[in-house]
C-alpha cells in the first residue's frame, strides 16, 4: 500500500493524538507549577494532581477506542469525537481545580463520548465480519449513520 494512502486514512486521528499530547503537557505543567508555588502540599496541589492523575488513567482507553473506531469504521467521526473529548477533558480538569462537583458534567460527558467511540468500534468489527462471512458490506451505510450521530455528541 502506498504510504500517502495510509496517511490519508489516519491523518485526522494523528492530529487529534498530537493535540492530546499537548494537552497532557499542559496538565503536567499545571501540576509542576502548583508544586513549585507551594512549599507544602496544599489542597490546591492535591486537586490539580488528582485531576491530572484521573485524566491520565483514562487516556489509554481514549486513544485505543478513538484509533479503533477510526480504523474500523470512519476516521472523520472518530476524530470529531476525539476533539470533543479533549474539550470535555479540559472542562473536567478546570472544573476539578474549583470544586470537585464542577467536574461532574465533564466526567459524564466524557463517558458518553467514550461509549460512542466504543460503539463505533463494535459496528466496524461487525461490518467486517459480515463482509468476511456473508459478503455483505454495509460500511457506507454505517459511515453515514455514524457521521450523523456524531453531531448528536454536541447535545448536553
Amino acid at each position: 500500500m502506498d504510504s500517502s494512502k495510509v496517511v490519508e486514512n489516519i491523518y485526522l486521528l494523528v492530529i487529534v493524538t498530537l493535540i492530546s499530547v499537548l494537552q497532557n503537557a499542559f496538565f503536567a505543567q499545571k501540576v509542576e507549577s502548583e508544586c513549585k508555588s507551594q512549599k507544602t502540599h496544599t489542597s490546591a496541589f492535591e486537586r490539580v494532581s488528582c485531576a491530572n492523575r484521573n485524566c491520565m488513567d483514562v487516556y489509554p482507553t481514549f486513544l485505543a477506542v478513538m484509533w479503533c473506531a477510526g480504523l474500523c469504521l470512519s476516521q472523520a467521526p472518530a476524530a470529531f469525537a476525539g476533539i470533543i473529548y479533549l474539550l470535555v477533558r479540559q472542562k473536567y480538569f478546570v472544573g476539578y481545580l474549583g470544586q470537585t462537583s464542577q467536574s461532574t458534567p465533564g466526567y459524564i460527558f466524557g463517558k458518553r463520548i467514550l461509549s460512542f467511540l466504543f460503539l463505533m468500534c463494535i459496528v466496524g468489527i461487525f461490518n467486517y465480519l459480515l463482509l468476511c462471512y456473508y459478503g455483505s458490506d454495509y460500511k457506507e451505510y454505517m459511515e453515514t449513520i455514524t457521521k450523523a450521530a456524531s453531531a448528536l455528541l454536541l447535545l448536553p
